[in-house]
Protein backbone atom coordinates (compact mmCIF):
# COMPACT_ATOMS: atom_id res chain seq x y z
CA UNK A 1 0.00 0.00 0.00
CA UNK A 2 1.70 3.70 -0.65
CA UNK A 3 0.58 6.21 0.67
CA UNK A 4 0.65 10.28 -0.37
CA UNK A 5 3.35 12.46 1.46
CA UNK A 6 0.09 14.67 1.46
CA UNK A 7 -2.80 12.36 2.64
CA UNK A 8 -0.11 11.20 5.42
CA UNK A 9 0.47 14.74 6.77
CA UNK A 10 -3.51 15.06 6.93
CA UNK A 11 -3.69 11.81 8.63
CA UNK A 12 -1.26 13.05 11.00
CA UNK A 13 -2.52 16.78 11.27
CA UNK A 14 -5.82 14.86 12.05
CA UNK A 15 -4.61 12.50 15.03
CA UNK A 16 -2.56 15.15 16.53
CA UNK A 17 -5.46 17.68 16.84
CA UNK A 18 -7.91 14.59 17.53
CA UNK A 19 -4.86 13.04 21.08
CA UNK A 20 -5.17 16.61 21.53
CA UNK A 21 -8.87 17.39 21.72
CA UNK A 22 -9.05 13.95 23.72
CA UNK A 23 -6.46 15.36 25.97
CA UNK A 24 -7.45 18.47 26.68
CA UNK A 25 -11.40 16.91 27.34
CA UNK A 26 -9.66 14.81 29.76
CA UNK A 27 -7.65 17.30 31.51
CA UNK A 28 -11.39 19.09 31.83
CA UNK A 29 -13.06 16.23 32.85
CA UNK A 30 -10.75 15.19 35.04
CA UNK A 31 -9.56 18.72 36.70
CA UNK A 32 -13.82 18.68 37.40
CA UNK A 33 -13.95 15.75 38.84
CA UNK A 34 -10.53 15.64 41.00
CA UNK A 35 -10.88 18.92 42.20
CA UNK A 36 -12.32 17.74 45.79
CA UNK A 37 -9.27 17.59 48.65
CA UNK A 38 -9.32 13.98 49.55
CA UNK A 39 -10.08 15.04 52.89
CA UNK A 40 -13.89 15.70 51.66
CA UNK A 41 -14.05 12.50 49.72
CA UNK A 42 -13.23 10.93 52.92
CA UNK A 43 -15.24 12.66 55.21
CA UNK A 44 -18.07 12.03 52.52
CA UNK A 45 -17.24 8.29 52.60
CA UNK A 46 -17.06 7.82 56.54
CA UNK A 47 -20.28 9.36 57.24
CA UNK A 48 -22.41 7.58 54.00
CA UNK A 49 -20.39 4.42 55.65
CA UNK A 50 -21.45 5.25 59.04
CA UNK A 51 -25.07 5.43 57.93
CA UNK A 52 -24.92 2.32 55.37
CA UNK A 53 -22.29 -0.26 57.35
CA UNK A 54 -19.44 -0.75 57.47
CA UNK A 55 -18.96 -3.09 54.76
CA UNK A 56 -16.81 -3.52 51.74
CA UNK A 57 -19.55 -3.43 49.70
CA UNK A 58 -20.39 0.30 51.38
CA UNK A 59 -17.59 1.59 50.94
CA UNK A 60 -17.64 1.05 47.00
CA UNK A 61 -21.08 2.44 46.99
CA UNK A 62 -19.95 5.56 49.56
CA UNK A 63 -16.66 5.97 47.17
CA UNK A 64 -19.15 5.65 43.73
CA UNK A 65 -21.17 8.29 45.55
CA UNK A 66 -18.80 10.66 46.00
CA UNK A 67 -17.72 10.66 42.83
CA UNK A 68 -20.56 10.99 40.98
CA UNK A 69 -21.68 13.86 43.36
CA UNK A 70 -17.95 15.31 42.47
CA UNK A 71 -18.95 14.99 38.66
CA UNK A 72 -21.91 16.78 39.16
CA UNK A 73 -21.31 19.49 41.21
CA UNK A 74 -17.60 21.82 41.69
CA UNK A 75 -15.99 21.60 44.75
CA UNK A 76 -17.02 25.16 45.60
CA UNK A 77 -20.11 25.05 45.35
CA UNK A 78 -20.58 21.67 47.05
CA UNK A 79 -18.46 23.08 49.99
CA UNK A 80 -21.37 25.99 50.43
CA UNK A 81 -23.89 23.85 50.04
CA UNK A 82 -22.39 22.07 53.05
CA UNK A 83 -22.07 24.41 55.01
CA UNK A 84 -25.32 25.63 54.39
CA UNK A 85 -26.40 22.13 55.64
CA UNK A 86 -24.92 22.06 58.45
CA UNK A 87 -26.21 25.76 59.89
CA UNK A 88 -29.65 24.62 58.98
CA UNK A 89 -29.01 21.68 61.23
CA UNK A 90 -27.33 23.46 63.87
CA UNK A 91 -30.73 24.72 64.79
CA UNK A 92 -32.48 28.03 65.33
CA UNK A 93 -30.69 31.41 66.18
CA UNK A 94 -30.74 34.41 63.85
CA UNK A 95 -27.34 33.07 61.95
CA UNK A 96 -28.96 30.07 60.80
CA UNK A 97 -31.94 32.54 58.99
CA UNK A 98 -29.57 34.17 57.09
CA UNK A 99 -29.04 30.58 55.19
CA UNK A 100 -32.62 30.02 54.58
CA UNK A 101 -32.79 32.48 51.73
CA UNK A 102 -33.46 31.44 47.57
CA UNK A 103 -29.55 31.66 46.86
CA UNK A 104 -29.27 28.95 49.47
CA UNK A 105 -31.82 26.89 48.22
CA UNK A 106 -30.62 27.13 44.60
CA UNK A 107 -27.39 25.61 45.75
CA UNK A 108 -28.96 22.93 47.73
CA UNK A 109 -30.87 21.77 45.36
CA UNK A 110 -27.77 21.50 42.85
CA UNK A 111 -26.48 19.02 45.57
CA UNK A 112 -29.73 17.52 46.37
CA UNK A 113 -29.66 16.57 42.55
CA UNK A 114 -26.67 15.65 42.22
CA UNK A 115 -26.84 13.13 45.53
CA UNK A 116 -30.26 11.63 43.97
CA UNK A 117 -27.67 10.82 41.06
CA UNK A 118 -25.62 8.98 43.11
CA UNK A 119 -28.28 7.31 44.97
CA UNK A 120 -29.61 5.88 41.59
CA UNK A 121 -25.97 4.99 40.23
CA UNK A 122 -24.44 3.83 43.50
CA UNK A 123 -27.08 2.42 45.74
Amino acid sequence: MKIRAGALATNVAVMGFVVHTAGAFGQEVAAGVDDYPTAARAEYVFACMATNGQTQEALNRCSCAIDTIAAAVPYDAYEKAETILRMRHEGGGYLAQEFRIPVSNAMLQQLQEAQAEADVSCF
